[in-house]
């Protein structure tokens, strides 16, 4: 029983416990409720309280900033924003003037011009900002008439330095600059090419015409022959002509008033003029009046003058003369005589000179003929027309040649004037006979040796290669290839004031080089009888012309 009991109210006391505790979780829960919800509302209220009164004192400053910023609105005076704005536009337009004008004054090319109008509308700009009567400063109030007027002004000025810079930009662009000058480069070498090719072909016409003054000249000569044919009888020849001992020049030429020239200057300048002899070989056209000259005045000093044609030396013959020869064929003739028009290389300026048939003129060849046209002489001294003789000539007998044939002063200079310059080196006959890096010399002056000359054959071999160049695929025409052929290896060289060269050309030839010159050379298409000759060296020319000579008068030397 006892245990029921205690077992009884064991498990109801268990009952009533959990109850309890069910109630005061509840309760407790509750209460926690009521008091976060109190808390919410006390913070609530405490902020609401605690911002009113703060913006509600800040209301009158915010009001007070508006109402500033409203007056100052009011206040501002448009005119003066819009003169600020004219202001601005005016000095940002004379910045990017002064900039162009700097660029200008910097490059120094042709814009000159450009950088005077740069400067002088940076100075309007300047004068205009600071005119007196467009000083705003310091003023309360803008007067809009004169605002106007200067807005006005500024927008010419502005409009102006667009305009310019829009003009002259394309000369800061350098992409636009580099293009132009290939453009303008391109067009001056076109220009130049043609200029050239017209001046060669001036020059080569110039150079071969006959002046009306040598024209006249020869024709009163001839007049005269005709007129008193007693005067000019044929002489004994003197036996001064072929005598060994005497100083003998070669000179072939048909132009009557040079060779006077040369045998003049060649008499007045030697120390003993009687033991100089002359041998003149003309063409049978101008045979009569050389005689007729030198008989009407003759040589002063008691020099001798020997006078003859070509057709005066038998031997002579196309059958001997490889050049002769050449000029029978048709081919030289249509090379020589055809116009050149009809094929279109008349144009041709390169070649045109070398189609001038004086360079298959038997004068002009005679020179490889010495030893036969004197067979009794051992030395000669060879002179062209075109050189005046300004010393005493015999020092040119006693140089020792060393067994050489001829003595001859030198052309070479670096790379210029090589046997390459003058020989086709691409041709194998040449190219496996001679040296391309030789040393070329000149004629117009020069000594023969014509014991040497018979002795090494160069006769022989002067006709061996110009039969060979018959098709001229070994060199262009002329006689200084042939010679530089004829007498490689044969050559002494001169001292360089024996013969200066150039002065038929060459402006830069200095007067000291020319006065030291024991034979001054007119080389070139500016001959000294020519209209075109250069004057600073005409007049070393002109003063061995015979101005006394009546015909020399008539026919208007222009002494």
């Amino acid at each position: 029983m006892a245990v029921a009991v205690r077992g009884g109210r064991g498990g109801g006391g268990l009952g009533s416990g959990g109850v309890n505790a069910g109630l005061r979780s509840f309760f407790s829960y509750r209460v926690f409720l009521s008091a976060m919800f109190t808390l919410l509302f006390v913070a609530t209220l405490s902020a609401i309280l605690t911002t009113h009164p703060s913006a509600s004192s800040q209301l009158p400053s915010s009001g007070d900033a508006y109402m500033h910023r409203t007056f100052l609105a009011i206040k501002s005076d448009p005119l003066k924003t819009r003169l600020d704005l004219i202001y601005k536009q005016a000095t940002d337009h004379m910045t990017l003037v002064n900039a162009y004008a700097a660029y200008a004054r910097k490059l120094k090319l042709d814009i000159s011009k450009q950088l005077k109008m740069f400067d002088d509308l940076a100075k309007n700009f300047s004068d205009l900002t600071t005119k007196p009567g467009y000083s705003f400063q310091g003023q309360d109030a803008v007067d809009e008439e004169v605002l106007r007027q200067f807005e006005k002004e500024v927008k010419e000025k502005v409009k102006v330095a667009r305009s310019m810079i829009v003009e002259s930009k394309e000369s800061y662009d350098n992409q636009i600059k580099i293009q132009k000058l290939k453009d303008t480069i391109f067009a001056v070498n076109e220009q130049l090419g043609k200029a050239k090719k017209n001046g060669g072909i001036a020059s080569s016409i110039s150079a071969k015409s006959i002046p009306k003054s040598l024209h006249c000249l020869a024709m009163r000569l001839v007049e005269e022959r005709i007129a008193h044919p007693e005067n000019y009888t044929e002489q004994e020849p003197s036996p001064a002509i072929e005598d060994p001992s005497l100083y003998h020049y070669a000179l072939f030429s048909d132009n009557v008033i040079a060779v006077s020239v040369v045998v003049r200057s060649v008499v007045m300048n030697a120390e003993e003029p009687w033991k100089h002899v002359f041998h003149v070989v003309t063409d049978r056209m101008n045979l009569a009046a050389m005689k007729v000259w030198f008989r009407m005045r003759p040589v002063e000093g008691g020099a001798h003058v020997e006078i003859k044609a070509v057709e005066d030396f038998p031997f002579l013959t196309s059958s001997y003369v490889p050049v002769l020869k050449q000029l029978e064929s048709s081919y030289m003739q249509n090379y020589y005589y055809k116009n050149q028009g009809e094929n279109g290389s008349s144009g041709d300026a390169t070649n045109i000179k070398f189609r001038n048939p004086k360079y298959m003129s038997m004068l002009n060849h005679l020179r490889f003929y010495l030893p036969e046209l004197y067979p009794k002489l051992h030395k000669v001294l060879f002179l062209d027309d075109d050189v005046v003789v300004q010393k005493d000539l015999t020092g040119l007998w006693k140089i020792d040649l060393d067994g050489r044939v001829n003595g001859a002063v030198e052309t070479c200079f670096g790379s210029f004037h090589r046997y390459s310059h003058y020989l086709n080196f691409s041709h194998p006959l040449i190219r496996d006979n001679f040296n391309s890096k030789a040393c070329a010399w000149a004629f117009g002056m020069n000594i023969f040796d014509l014991d040497a000359w018979r002795r090494e054959k160069c006769t022989d071999t002067y006709h061996h290669w110009q039969n060979l160049n018959e098709n001229h695929s070994l060199w262009k025409l002329g006689t200084l290839p042939p010679g530089l052929i004829t007498f490689y290896s044969k050559t002494k060289s001169l001292d360089k004031s024996w013969h200066v060269l150039g002065l038929g050309y060459n402006p830069g030839i200095s007067m000291d080089e020319i006065r030291n010159a024991a034979v001054i050379h007119y080389n070139g298409n500016m001959k000294p009888w020519l209209d075109i000759a250069m004057n600073q060296y005409k007049h070393l020319w002109t003063k061995y012309i015979d101005g006394d000579m009546e015909f020399v008068q008539m026919c208007n030397f222009g002494l």
